[in-house]
């Protein structure tokens, strides 16, 4: 895993994008992500009452997902799952999943559940335009063009999102993140995020597929032997 003193792992932001550009994402992610904190603060109690009173267990999901140069840092989501389900398991594959609550499947559908990572926004953890962030231990996985990705702090939607989101595979999502990595700049930005509002309307690629060209599910080969503990 890449640390913030491993330099050969990650070049650094300046390599792809002007200081000028940098520094005003970041102002208006904070800013953007506070204001929206407090707009919709109804709305996200609401969720939160919603969530306790059907199902038992957490309202905000937590997990360590890998940051900017492989950083670490919690994720939070709203709880869409039953307790005791495998947080590392394969992402559900349509919305029956037994994993999945009934409210869980309600928010995952209208992407309700990442409104808490506006927290992580203005923790200065995530952007909101950028990769979305893997876990940590997906990163061994990599090779040296894919681990560009985490050059840039990761995104609530980003262009592989908006460029077919569960219907890709993992190896075209990382394609993609590199590639927002080297042409990263304000008309993208502008362009994807005019992109995700188009396909929050239209619910589509929610669901993952198949996680790879090797593997049907993370984890899992073409043969359906368990090939990952996580």
């Amino acid at each position: 895993m890449a640390t913030r003193g491993d330099k050969s792992e990650v070049r650094t932001l300046a390599s792809y994008s002007p200081a000028v550009y940098s520094v005003s994402k970041s102002v208006f992610d904070v800013l953007a992500a506070s204001v929206l904190l407090v707009i919709l603060s109804p709305l996200l109690v609401a969720i939160a009452i919603a969530i306790r009173v059907t199902s038992r267990g957490p309202i905000v999901f937590r997990q360590e997902r890998a940051g900017r140069n492989g950083v670490p840092f919690l994720l939070y989501k709203f709880r869409t799952m039953k307790t005791g389900v495998d947080p590392f398991g394969p992402s559900p594959k349509s919305g029956g999943d037994s994993r999945l609550t009934g409210l869980g499947k309600f928010l995952r559908e209208y992407s309700l559940d990442e409104l808490p990572q506006l927290a992580n926004i203005v923790r200065g953890d995530m952007s909101f335009i950028g990769p979305r962030p893997l876990y940590t231990s997906q990163i061994p996985e990599w090779n040296e063009r894919q681990r560009k990705r985490l050059v840039v702090r990761p995104g609530l939607t980003g262009l592989a999102q908006v460029s077919g989101r569960g219907r890709l595979v993992v190896e075209e999502k990382l394609e993609l993140d590199v590639s927002y990595v080297e042409q990263a700049g304000f008309l993208l930005d502008c362009r994807i995020l005019l992109a995700t509002v188009a396909q929050l309307l239209g619910r589509k690629g929610i669901y993952e597929r198949r996680y790879s060209n090797a593997e049907c599910t993370r984890g899992e080969g073409m043969s359906g032997r368990n090939v990952d503990s996580q």
